[in-house]
């Protein structure tokens, strides 16, 4: 099942990719970062949809950066989308955060700890913005019927599934891109996120790590077996961003590994005519 985010098919013929980076932080940021990714993007005419979160409400420590809330955290997403032209995501936590993120955001993002919450589901399926559920770290690939079960039941067939990696251990998470077929199998759009999936959860003690290397990798495999679209969180300086910087890939590398993603999904796209 496909469906339009503005101009851009969600689950269509051409790959689609969410990006940004972790966390607003400060606003001239966000504008720098959104109209940078812009830029690469429409150079490579592939369609984008921005990404930034107001609040990172599940940080490791109590000391962690969180974000500039919710009220001012999409007033700038809703001007960044407006004056860019751009659609805008971003994480909900509550019913409440669902209902009021979906006065300003194109489409609003379930995180994996909360992917089971069936009335922050209810909510975001109610609000009449389309909903990206990211699959739980503690949940197997066909567990993910369950999350399209509800939200259908709920009146939303707008949504697509997350895959961002599964546990494996303490302070690790594995990716079986079988599950990444198995999920499709459900009728809906998958997208997978690289940048979630090479996180150590807690791994540098008070926060956490990750092998940020490693998520190009990944991404070019998710799209080698024709996955619907790529989330990667992006930044410009990710050994200083406020959160989730060793998992981020650097702004400066963004193009280099569109354009392999790029080529991956044309020779994919030939394969499947052949």
């Amino acid at each position: 099942m496909s469906f339009h985010i503005q101009n851009i098919e969600i689950g269509g013929a051409r790959p689609f990719y969410i990006l940004g980076p972790c966390s607003l932080e400060k606003e001239d940021f966000a504008w720098q970062m959104a109209r940078s990714i812009k830029d690469i993007c429409s150079r490579l005419n592939v369609p984008f949809i921005f990404k930034a979160s107001y609040d990172k409400a599940n940080r490791t420590s109590a000391k962690s950066f969180r974000g500039p809330g919710l009220e001012e955290g999409c007033r700038i997403l809703a001007q960044i989308g407006k004056e860019l032209h751009v659609p805008v995501v971003t994480d909900v936590h509550t019913e409440e955060q669902a209902e009021y993120a979906a006065q300003y955001v194109d489409l609003l993002q379930v995180p994996a700890f909360l992917c089971r919450q069936s009335d922050l589901l209810e909510a975001c399926a109610k609000s009449g913005r389309p909903v990206n559920v990211k699959k739980g770290q503690f949940l197997a690939p066909w567990d993910c019927r369950n999350i399209c079960e509800k939200m259908v039941s709920f009146g939303c067939q707008h949504f697509m599934l997350c895959e961002r990696g599964t546990s494996f251990g303490y302070n690790n998470l594995v990716v079986d891109m079988r599950g990444l077929k198995w999920m499709r199998e459900f009728g809906y759009p998958v997208v997978f996120d690289a940048t979630h999936s090479v996180q150590r959860p807690g791994g540098l003690g008070g926060t956490t790590g990750g092998d940020r290397d490693l998520a190009p990798v990944l991404a070019n495999a998710a799209m080698a077996v024709g996955i619907d679209g790529v989330f990667m969180e992006v930044h410009s300086d990710p050994d200083h961003a406020l959160s989730d910087g060793p998992n981020q890939i650097r702004l400066s590398d963004l193009e280099r590994i569109l354009k392999h993603l790029q080529l991956l999904r044309s020779a994919w796209d030939q394969i499947q005519k052949d």
